[in-house]
């Protein structure tokens, strides 16, 4: 679906459920206000509600509220037009007794249909949402809230903010959802859902939403900052995101697609808490070079920072560090990602894209890295005593698969930085050490982050490259 002449913005192949990415500033309110404000009354559309960015208030029954609502429909349109809506929470209670009412209403007009269906599987769904306290129905106050520990009543006042945003969010959702108009297009925006909620409690509103909506005729459209919401949505059908930046006035939604299921969760619990600017994404070519980088971070001691990420093979780099490129615009004022591939016969320079820097190895792959000075010397060897091993190897092992690789790689006068020794690494790792060589070069390179080291013919900076010692490991020349 395409939605035009919405006071200067397009949305373009809306699906059910659609988010949209963006920094504070870029105008992800402003957009969704022009939505909330040019769909209402427009032929084809049912209900539009617009959930407001700052949800004051108390979770608190009052029945002046309801009356306002009740009273006109325009009320609470106009008091959630605000980015501050100091009532928020009063409103969401009078929801409450207006979904029960709705509910029960239903199960009276068909009861058959209905039974055994009460009113408290409503509730229920909302108690999902919350550990610490349940929700408990109330005739005068809409409901109450229990302690789960011990069962004694608290009070709106004493649950955590992040409570009480689950409990106002979730009655907000499944209002809307009983409030939708058949065979019309109905539309709830929410402008971030995320606010006051850790990741773990963004994961879990996040299933809540894909339930409470699934079988409803209505359009989902959600600005959010965060990338960890974005990821608990990002498995679920109909799911679509568009990146926003300042000054955008169209968005065209995509398909949330495997390469964003595979970076989202490594940018950070909170895209602004600087976690990812201090630990940037890594992309790497396979497992192996996962590991080696993992490794390599572990035994640093905190001196290197960086989350690897597996690249699905070397063909599909450029989709990968797209995407990086779009998530780090869409989100941070000033971050950058990593992207590291095997140089094979490659150049190895090559362009950055945007944020991300990309590098090729100054060897011909991952595991010419361990036949490196510093990584031999880890494993209690040397280059000249390897080479030896492997002659010595070659007399009794005539019959092995693998004899005439390793054949060739003598006959390449044992080339170790640009020899393509993939099919033999198994039997190098043999006569080098017992360790696995992602554990032994992780190590080395980790020692390197300490105290740098000489570039030298035969030595891991050399064979990691110029421009990986600079930007990863921030060693200076």
């Amino acid at each position: 679906m395409d939605i035009d002449n919405l006071g200067g913005f397009t949305l373009r192949v809306l699906s059910k459920l659609n988010v949209i990415l963006g920094k504070n500033g870029c105008g992800k309110s402003y957009l969704l206000k022009q939505v909330d404000e040019h769909l209402t009354g427009r032929e084809g559309f049912g209900k539009i509600r617009y959930i407001s960015p700052e949800r004051g208030g108390s979770l608190q029954y009052e029945a002046g509220v309801e009356q306002a609502i009740g009273q006109d429909p325009n009320w609470m349109v106009g008091q959630r037009r605000r980015n501050q809506a100091s009532n928020f929470r009063q409103q969401t209670t009078a929801l409450f007794r207006l979904l029960e009412m709705s509910v029960l209403l239903e199960i009276e007009r068909e009861p058959v249909r209905y039974a055994p269906r009460t009113f408290d599987a409503t509730v229920e769904k909302l108690n999902l949402l919350l550990d610490r306290v349940r929700l408990v129905r109330d005739r005068n106050r809409a409901f109450r809230l229990f302690d789960r520990t011990t069962n004694s009543e608290v009070t709106a006042e004493t649950i955590s903010s992040g409570e009480s945003e689950l409990i106002s969010l979730g009655i907000e959702f499944l209002a809307f959802a009983k409030d939708c108009e058949p065979g019309k297009n109905n539309v709830l925006l929410v402008d971030e859902p995320d606010v006051h909620l850790h990741p773990d409690l963004q994961d879990r509103l996040g299933g809540f939403i894909v339930d409470a909506i699934k079988d409803i005729p209505m359009t989902l459209i959600l600005a959010t900052h965060s990338t960890a919401l974005l990821a608990s949505l990002a498995n679920r059908e109909q799911t679509v995101v568009a990146f926003m930046q300042r000054g955008d006035t169209s968005l065209t939604f995509k398909v949330v697609s495997d390469v964003d299921r595979a970076i989202l969760p490594i940018f950070g619990a909170h895209p602004l808490s600087n976690v990812f600017n201090q630990a940037p994404i890594l992309l790497v070519e396979g497992e192996d070079d996962e590991r080696l980088w993992q490794q390599a971070v572990r035994s640093s001691e905190g001196r290197l920072r960086i989350f690897p990420c597996v690249v699905d093979g070397e063909a599909r780099f450029a989709e990968f560090e797209t995407e990086v490129n779009n998530i780090i615009e869409a989100v941070y004022d000033d971050a950058k990602g990593y992207s590291l591939r095997d140089r094979d016969l490659h150049p190895e320079l090559i362009d950055d894209v945007g944020h991300v820097i990309r590098m090729r190895l100054g060897c011909r792959s991952a595991e010419n890295l361990m036949l490196s000075n510093e990584v031999l010397a880890l494993a209690g060897t040397d280059w000249e005593a390897l080479q030896m091993t492997m002659s010595r190897w070659l007399g009794p092992n005539v019959d092995h698969q693998y004899h005439a690789d390793v054949s060739e790689f003598l006959n390449s006068g044992y080339d170790r930085k640009d020899h393509d020794i993939k099919s033999i690494r198994n039997i190098l790792v043999g006569l080098i050490s017992n360790k696995p060589w992602e554990v032994l070069v992780g190590q080395a390179i980790a020692r390197l982050s300490k105290d740098g080291g000489p570039v030298t013919g035969g030595s891991l900076r050399d064979y990691l490259g110029e421009k990986v010692c600079q930007k990863i490991l921030k060693l200076a020349d």
